[in-house]
């Protein structure tokens, strides 16, 4: 079994907190990870008929068949549990409750009106490529890496992309997008989401969308926030630090698995993504949604932007580690070094006062190069790197 950074979290935040929640994508390992680290609890599946019904009914008696704690997936389908989860573990700290779910919406919601101080909340997403390197899984190919994707069923029951993304997104479409909303149209929502994975990497332009599709703004606004809160999404922010210059506000928009990213444009083998219009995209995808989860995996908020301004100069991602220090780092699919990768980065060193020490390049080579304008990293040297 492949060893999920988070668990580190999640033992220490079960020691200070009496409840914890581990949301997550569908099939992202949140069961496993559970069921392995508090195997000495009770496992009980809310998608279960006969649990949730139970729970639903009578979740005074429910959770009395739990005296000492339990591990409950799919949690938000009984928010009947929750107040008295919260009566529960006022009265007695020293039992554990682990929950799990993969709509954070609908679960956020459950925590913030009932359990709010008593509860630590992690996230896991779909494997990071330092996970696979880690268990010697990771291709040299960043390529195919990033075709395969990263979700634990391709690795761990030996299914091909072809077979896995396509039953996942019909999945996802039918179980998820119902539960979550009135979709009149499930076909229109497909196409919405292929039309998002034509948009990964670019300013998410609401008006833009909305009539490509044939939707409403405010359709646009709500058909977003679900496949963020269903982890399929998520938008990164421009810096707020204007540096004198007018900036772009609109954020940009990538998806956390660029396996899922790869089937919804088409590509159907990773030799594609050589010549595919979207290869910039897809590499910049790559290593930006493996930073979210460097973040998430070790229990933290991710404090990473981008910057742009209305001229077009950009840096395509700034991590902030305090007010006064913002790194920034340019991504290029490249795989040959080349000192034109570094203009973005002289531009914003200048305006901003950075120092090239603090200043880098991610691409799609092998070597490493510290130049007079910051470093140039290799994508397989990115993984180990701390920013």
């Amino acid at each position: 079994m492949i060893s999920r950074n988070l668990k580190e979290k999640l033992l220490q935040l079960i020691e200070l907190f009496p409840i914890v929640s581990v949301t997550g994508p569908r099939q992202s390992g949140k069961t496993t990870l559970v069921r392995n680290t508090f195997s000495h609890l009770p496992y009980v599946s809310l998608e279960n008929p006969d649990h949730m019904q139970f729970a639903q009914d009578d979740p005074r008696k429910f959770l009395a068949n739990y005296p000492e704690g339990a591990v409950f997936d799919e949690v938000q389908r009984v928010p009947e549990i929750f107040s008295y989860l919260q009566g529960i573990v006022d009265e007695e700290q020293s039992k554990k409750y682990v929950l799990s779910g993969s709509q954070n919406f609908l679960l956020a919601e459950q925590i913030s009106q009932s359990l709010a101080g008593r509860v630590g909340i992690l996230k896991l997403l779909p494997f990071s490529m330092a996970e696979l390197k880690d268990a010697e899984l990771l291709d040299p190919s960043f390529e195919k890496v990033a075709y395969t994707g990263f979700y634990p069923r391709i690795f761990d029951q030996n299914i091909q992309p072809n077979d896995f993304y396509p039953n996942y997104v019909q999945t996802y479409v039918e179980r998820d997008v119902r539960q979550l909303t009135q979709v009149s149209n499930l076909n229109t929502f497909s196409t919405f989401l292929k039309l998002c994975a034509g948009r990964a990497g670019q300013l998410l332009n609401l008006s833009e969308l909305s009539n490509d599709v044939g939707i409403s703004v405010n359709t646009v606004k709500s058909w977003i926030n679900i496949l963020e809160s269903s982890y399929i999404v998520f938008r990164l922010y421009p810096h707020y630090k204007n540096f004198n210059k007018r900036l772009i506000k609109m954020p940009k928009l990538y998806f956390y698995d660029t396996g899922l990213l790869n089937y919804l444009l088409g590509i159907r083998e990773y030799a594609q993504i050589q010549t595919h219009f979207a290869k910039g995209a897809i590499f910049e995808n790559l290593i930006i949604a493996e930073l979210f989860k460097q973040k998430y995996h070790s229990g933290k908020e991710p404090n990473l932007y981008f910057w742009r301004d209305n001229k077009g100069k950009e840096i395509d991602l700034l991590i902030e580690h305090d007010l006064q220090l913002l790194i920034p780092v340019e991504i290029k699919s490249g795989a040959t070094k080349s000192m034109s990768f570094f203009e973005g980065l002289k531009y914003w060193n200048r305006l901003s006062g950075n120092e090239p020490e603090n200043a880098y390049v991610v691409y799609g080579g092998d070597e490493d190069q510290l130049t007079g304008h910051g470093h140039l990293i290799g994508w397989k040297s990115f993984i180990d790197h701390s920013f």
